[in-house]
């Protein structure tokens, strides 16, 4: 993030994050990247034990009391180290937490969300399933009645975590017979009897964090489990998109940019026709788009963030959220691509880590809502504002700016 823009209090967080960065072991990256570490609690716990997860939420529950704007800077210093690292850091922190922070009770807090922040356990969120991911409301994993606890039975998938997690932030039917708004509940499950990690995905990137499928038999979970209200997970789904989304393009800047930086020193070093090649402009300016890029992703990213800070209109935040996922992760892939390509086929090789930033940035654009999606809502909203600002706001006919403005016979809408 720029550093004009931050407070003394969000920089010195960012340098914290910079040498929880420099902590990393060399080794641990690459394990990662193959499949040797299946889910990276050492990494969590030093973040738990520095007091970087969760930087935005009360100090009461483990957190630093610091707004979006901090968090998002941390989390793009974090996606440095890869986009997996950020994956795990986000999710239990970021997203688990988070419904739990704005809709949970002060005992699931104290009980999930304190050990978390500490990076003494770990958790994931439980959304997409076999069926499909975009489809929330067509979940049908179920969690039956019984009294005093519901009977889960069901299966989630592609879930970051599902090897490695203690518990997790699961939504499930509990009213078949209700309209789909009101049909689901958010429940806290933990791992334990009836919880099984069936399935582990070989991934093209990413690895590393854990990512299966879960399967639900006969769970039992206690009525205190839910979070906010029976049949109201809609409300913490809305909340969590948030996060979900403005977190995620905040960590793919960070991923990005290890990529610039390399194709930059590269650039300067490499020699052609007598001559360093960033001196030739068909390598130099795909060097000078990527820079342009990131600094563009950043000023969405931080004004994405103040108007959540500053509890802008719930749709206008919806809809810039959406803005941010999507133009942040084309560009960051945008890039990753430059960089391999100024590189040329070293940059295809593991010699560098650029073949591994391409790959794990992939995802981007796929998860946490695929940016075919992120228009949709943009398309959405933006119609919908554009109708209300006619109605609410005396604008200057712009239409009538144009010379032939009112000639006969041509608007024709039919």
């Amino acid at each position: 993030m720029f550093d004009y823009l931050l407070t003394p209090s969000s920089k010195k967080i960012r340098d914290e994050a910079i040498e929880l960065v420099k902590w990393v072991p060399r080794q641990m990256i690459l394990d990662m990247d193959a499949d040797k570490i299946k889910f990276p609690k050492e990494f969590l716990q030093e973040a738990g034990r520095r007091n970087l997860l969760g930087c935005r939420y009360p100090e009461k529950w483990g957190g630093r009391g610091m707004d979006w704007v901090t968090a998002s800077t941390v989390m793009e210093e974090i996606g440095t180290l890869g986009y997996i690292f950020a994956c795990t850091f986000g999710v239990g922190a970021e997203l688990v937490c988070d419904a739990i922070i704005l809709h949970g009770t002060d005992a699931q807090k104290e009980k999930y969300v304190k050990p978390l922040l500490k990076g003494e356990i770990f958790a994931a969120e439980c959304l997409t399933e076999p069926r499909g991911g975009s489809d929330f409301f067509g979940t049908t994993t179920t969690a039956e009645d019984k009294g005093d606890h519901f009977l889960v039975n069901g299966q989630k998938r592609f879930i970051v975590g599902a090897e490695g997690a203690d518990y997790f932030l699961v939504y499930a039917k509990t009213d078949p017979e209700a309209k789909p708004h009101k049909a689901l509940s958010c429940l806290i499950v933990d791992r334990g009897p009836g919880v099984e990690t069936k399935y582990l995905y070989g991934l093209m990137g990413c690895r590393g964090g854990g990512a299966g499928r879960l399967v639900f038999k006969d769970v039992k979970v206690p009525k205190e489990n839910v979070v906010g209200t029976v049949n109201g997970a809609y409300p913490v789904f809305q909340t969590m998109m948030i996060p979900e989304r403005l977190g995620t393009a905040a960590m793919t800047i960070g991923s990005a940019r290890p990529a610039l930086d390399v194709a930059t020193e590269y650039t300067t070093k490499r020699k052609a026709f007598g001559t360093t090649i960033n001196n030739f402009q068909g390598v130099s300016f795909q060097i000078a788009e990527a820079a342009m890029l990131l600094d563009a992703c950043r000023s969405i990213i931080y004004t994405t963030s103040c108007a959540v800070d500053n509890n802008a209109e719930p749709k206008r935040i919806r809809r810039m959220v959406s803005e941010s996922k999507k133009f942040v992760t084309e560009a960051c892939q945008k890039v990753a691509h430059n960089a391999m390509q100024v590189m040329g086929g070293i940059g295809y090789t593991n010699v560098y880590p650029i073949e591994r930033i391409v790959r794990d940035l992939r995802l981007a654009t796929i998860w946490t809502g695929s940016n075919e999606v992120m228009s949709l809502i943009i398309a959405n909203e933006w119609y919908q504002q554009h109708g209300k600002n006619k109605q609410t706001i005396s604008l200057r006919d712009y239409e009538a700016d144009a010379l032939e403005a009112s000639a006969p016979d041509e608007k024709i809408f039919e």
